[in-house]
């Protein structure tokens, strides 16, 4: 097993496990490998030393990290906010105009809620005096988290 060092084009640092140097090539070139960030699907893989323990040696020393510390603690944190989301929110999909209109109005019992609008639909419900927050979720946490 490899454990590969990658970046997307957007500079989001991840690592990909693959049984072989050629698997990465393989699965990168037709488009199978993507960051859990933001799903982009360029990405390129990052220079690593390889590690060698040989008898006797000494630990070697502490390599500096790939990821600028402050890009892999935004990234870390970015990606609490977005499981604390999904955790505590009811996804309403498609109808989330219609369902946080019935939740301003009264209709229906207040809660947190997320789901799919259009720009139009955005700005209608701003109209409305209806407070709405775009939150991008990757798309590695719109499916089983492992």
């Amino acid at each position: 097993m490899k454990v590969l060092d990658l970046r997307c084009a957007n500079g989001h640092g991840f690592e990909g496990w693959f049984g072989s140097e050629d698997d990465f090539l393989d699965q990168n070139g037709r488009g199978l490998v993507e960051c859990p960030m933001c799903a982009d699907r360029v990405v390129t893989r990052l220079p690593s030393a390889p590690r060698l323990n040989l008898s006797g040696a000494r630990e070697p020393a502490a390599q500096p990290t790939k990821v600028e510390p402050a890009a892999a603690d935004a990234q870390a944190l970015w990606m609490q906010v977005v499981r604390h989301a999904i955790e505590n929110t009811d996804d309403v999909g498609e109808r989330f105009a219609e369902e946080a209109r019935r939740i301003h109005y009264g209709e229906t019992e207040a809660r947190g809620i997320r789901g799919v609008a259009s720009m139009q639909e955005r700005e209608a419900l701003h109209e409305e005096g209806i407070e709405v927050m775009s939150l991008p979720i990757p798309p590695a946490l719109k499916g089983p988290v492992q």
